[in-house]
């Protein structure tokens, strides 16, 4: 299927690595220019390399990087100071720690609504204007499957990405959508990254398990028996930006082998 997206511009978040290189791997596949963004240099630079080699793009396609922490006033400004016009945006930044809510003062909790709600609301607005003017945009947030399923331990991930939730629920059903511009949520569940096996690790060395038992026990809660990878997870993102889902707005795409018990 062509995803009617070649020669557009992207900003990919959080991009060096895991779901959001997927991300900026499918886009670029689909002959879209992508501009990423990490913190760490030198793993971003190989990631910009890796995508550059890659035989499946599209020789017209841009690959550009900026190293900086996209949750600071400073990083957005030396993305911005590069490009200011996106079609896209793909907001992603790491989740908080796990932890007991009576351990968290103040200061995390302002760390994970800068990270998990504020940056993603600045980024839109920085963005969506522009957009709507062009007659096209598509912003998707990375946010988690806690949204629809809390987990007791993240409460700072639980609280920051439910508000960002919230915001885009309502802005994503204002005039914006009648001017070509949509904001979608993506909900990973497990997912095989270096943070799934971060959090794993942790759980084994506190049950005094090996890491692969936690990781198979881990597995065998997921119906589809197997943890994602971002490669799919990357392509889900790409139709959520495509042309074919510009009736789809201000949705909570949840990918999570169907781990999610609901029915809604």
């Amino acid at each position: 299927m062509d995803l009617g997206i070649a020669g557009k511009w992207a900003l990919v978040c959080g991009a060096s690595k895991g779901l959001g290189l997927g991300c900026a791997q499918a886009l670029a596949r689909e002959g879209v220019n992508v501009l990423i963004v990490a913190r760490g240099a030198e793993v971003l630079q190989s990631a910009a390399a890796n995508l550059i080699a890659d035989s499946a793009r599209p020789a017209g396609a841009e690959v550009q990087f900026v190293a900086a922490d996209i949750t600071t006033a400073a990083g957005r400004a030396a993305v911005f100071a590069v490009r200011h016009d996106f079609d896209i945006v793909v907001t992603n930044a790491g989740g908080p720690p796990p932890g007991d809510f009576r351990d968290w003062d103040r200061d995390a909790w302002i760390k994970a609504v800068d990270a998990n709600m504020l940056t993603p609301i600045e980024l839109i607005k920085a963005t969506v204007d522009g957009m709507a003017t062009r007659g096209f945009g598509r912003i998707v947030n990375i946010t988690s499957s806690a949204v629809k399923a809390p987990i007791d331990i993240l409460g700072l991930s639980n609280g920051a990405r439910s508000g960002l939730t919230g915001f885009v629920a309502g802005v994503a059903r204002s005039k914006l959508a009648a001017q070509g511009v949509t904001i979608n949520n993506l909900l990973p569940g497990a997912f095989d990254t270096d943070r799934l096996k971060g959090t794993m690790k942790g759980a084994a060395e506190k049950t005094g398990q090996p890491l692969e038992a936690v990781l198979d026990a881990r597995r065998k809660t997921i119906p589809a028996q197997r943890f994602g990878s971002p490669e799919e997870f990357g392509a889900i993102c790409a139709f959520l930006c495509s042309v074919h889902a510009g009736y789809m707005t201000g949705q909570n795409v949840l990918a999570d082998g169907g781990a999610y018990p609901g029915s809604f």
